[in-house]
């Protein structure tokens, strides 16, 4: 795959959920969140959207991610302005690196084989008129070994 790909998640970000633990005849079974499980499944069917067929990326890749929220409605014109302009950022849940988990697994053998190939990330975490995410993908020149 020579170029890179972009995919754009629409809605609030959603970071990975830690898995839960249920106990039935004695077994523990451990699960995914419900939330985390229909959001990955809204990340991979955009992947697979935005890839349009074409092969997982074989090699080193370089992930860049724009994650914006949505300003909370109970904000002041002036607080919601100030968070639109980038004066106030999105110190809150979720956690970034726990979008980033959800995203990079759910991306896993639509865009690239495994995450283990990213080997440079970016990722922001700001206010914007529409939540989503943008996630833009370059594959780098093999690496030697």
């Amino acid at each position: 795959m020579s170029g890179g790909v972009l995919v754009i998640i629409e809605g609030e970000p959603v970071g990975k959920g830690r898995p839960k633990a249920s106990s039935q005849g004695g077994f523990v079974r451990m699960y995914t969140p419900e939330k985390t499980r229909t959001y990955e499944q809204l990340v991979a069917d955009e992947a697979r959207k935005a890839m349009g067929g074409r092969e997982p990326i074989a090699g080193p890749c370089l992930l860049e991610l724009s994650l914006v929220r949505s300003v909370p409605a109970s904000w002041s014109k002036k607080k919601r302005a100030q968070a639109l302009a980038g004066e106030l950022f999105p110190a809150s849940k979720p956690d970034i690196d726990n979008v980033v988990k959800a995203l990079c697994d759910s991306f896993n053998a639509i865009v690239w084989v495994d995450d283990v190939q990213v080997v440079d990330l970016v990722a922001r975490k700001r206010y914007g008129e529409f939540p989503h995410v943008e996630a833009r993908i370059t594959p780098l020149t093999a690496a030697i070994e």
